[in-house]
């Protein structure tokens, strides 16, 4: 019999009627061969209140004690969605990320996934009970509980289904797949049938809200197909996998946003080697991730370099490089909080020049403006003003039809 993982967000578990929703659709499925494990995530803003407790008493809590406080989410959302099973007369069992064998690395907060241990789930669907199993968790060698970052639940769910050799990975979401832009802002999005790898990863790292990045490149690395479809619908979904090789024609994906970023910009940096990694370092060291790093030189022999990171992140960040300043002497660190990234994503941006001065051309004539730009194989990114973001992710879809 197939092994299907499934994976279920907060929004789709946000009160006890939705639980009781779900737990007749499983009872459907579960009528059939599959042996199905649900990878469910904390209700609807539980992870989000329980920050803000914290916020009301500390503004630098320890990470292992924010871990015990936020593991607890999921631990409610499992026992409710097996007692929810048990009412439609479905035989479940629940298991927080520890007790399957979730293990992970020491750094809390943010772990990394190091194993899984598939014996008690195996044992379990052996029985023929459905496995429901707490998302965004694991625990160290030294059984300390570690949570896998925001969005964890999808890492999760990926590496339960690669341990079990399942199938495919199931992720239900509130809406029936992946769309070329956000319906909320561009009306005329339509469902993309067919995604690959590559191109999930690009709309993951640059704002899609659909998956989280490390749980693409995961299923990627072991050849994971991914069905993203709708809780409680019958649609077709977006199947994301290794992709198949169109024709020569510009295959675009769609456009994503993230309004959580910001700019910081380090100017009058000495024109001399390995500045820039002595400057980015103070980050690194401190794991702030930072992303779309531009470098200029002036006639002066000094350079502005400018990245950017979360924006939760921005405050930190600028304290440890003005803390750093006085290593390099006379640079000064500005930081921009009120921007955006826009990107453009798909296969077809690759081999078209043109694709990007459309682009570009198109945010001209609504007057906005550029600050920063990347590209790879299959992304165009721009950093743009946060107030024009909703206006270029309309006018990018319409330029291409999406």
């Amino acid at each position: 019999m197939n092994i299907i993982v499934q994976k279920y967000g907060g929004s789709s578990l946000s009160t006890p009627d939705k639980f009781l929703a779900l737990a007749r659709e499983i009872a459907k499925r579960s009528e059939r061969d599959d042996r199905l494990v649900l990878v469910v995530s904390a209700m609807g803003d539980t992870t989000n209140n329980l920050v803000a407790l914290v916020r009301e008493l500390s503004s630098n809590p320890p990470a292992r004690e924010m871990d015990m406080l936020l593991a607890s989410g999921e631990q409610v959302s499992i026992a409710l969605m097996a007692i929810a099973l048990h009412k439609c007369g479905i035989d479940a069992i629940s298991f927080t990320g520890s007790q399957v064998g979730i293990k992970t690395s020491p750094a809390h907060t943010r772990a990394r996934v190091t194993g899984v241990d598939t014996s008690k789930v195996g044992a379990e669907l052996d029985k023929g009970r459905v496995v429901i199993v707490a998302g965004f968790q694991g625990v160290t060698e030294s059984n300390d509980v570690t949570t896998l970052g925001r969005g964890g639940s999808d890492i999760s769910a990926v590496a339960l289904a690669v341990a079990l050799g399942a199938q495919r990975l199931e992720k239900f979401t509130d809406r029936d797949g992946v769309f070329t832009a956000d319906p909320r802002i561009h009306p005329g999005a339509h469902r993309v049938p067919h995604l690959s790898y590559e191109e999930m990863l690009e709309m993951s790292h640059s704002g899609a809200k659909i998956l989280h990045p490390r749980s693409v490149f995961f299923a990627m690395k072991y050849g994971l197909p991914i069905l993203v479809r709708k809780s409680l619908g019958h649609g077709a979904g977006t199947l994301i996998d290794k992709g198949e090789r169109r024709m020569e024609e510009p295959l675009l994906s769609g456009v994503t946003h993230d309004a959580s970023v910001a700019k910081v910009s380090v100017y009058k940096v000495p024109d001399k080697p390995g500045m820039a990694y002595k400057i980015l370092k103070v980050l690194t060291d401190q794991e702030i991730p930072v992303d779309m790093i531009v470098q200029s030189t002036t006639e002066s022999a000094v350079n502005d370099i400018s990245f950017t990171i979360s924006k939760s992140d921005l405050n930190r960040a600028v304290e440890l490089l003005q803390a750093a300043s006085g290593d390099v002497e006379g640079i000064e660190v500005r930081a921009s909080p009120n921007v955006a990234l826009v990107s453009l994503v798909g296969l077809g941006i690759r081999t078209n020049a043109g694709i990007i001065t459309r682009m570009f051309q198109a945010l001209s004539e609504k007057q906005i403006n550029i600050q920063m730009i990347a590209t790879t194989d299959v992304r165009i990114s721009c950093i743009i003003d946060e107030a024009s973001v909703e206006e270029a992710v309309r006018t990018i879809a319409q330029t291409f039809d999406l």
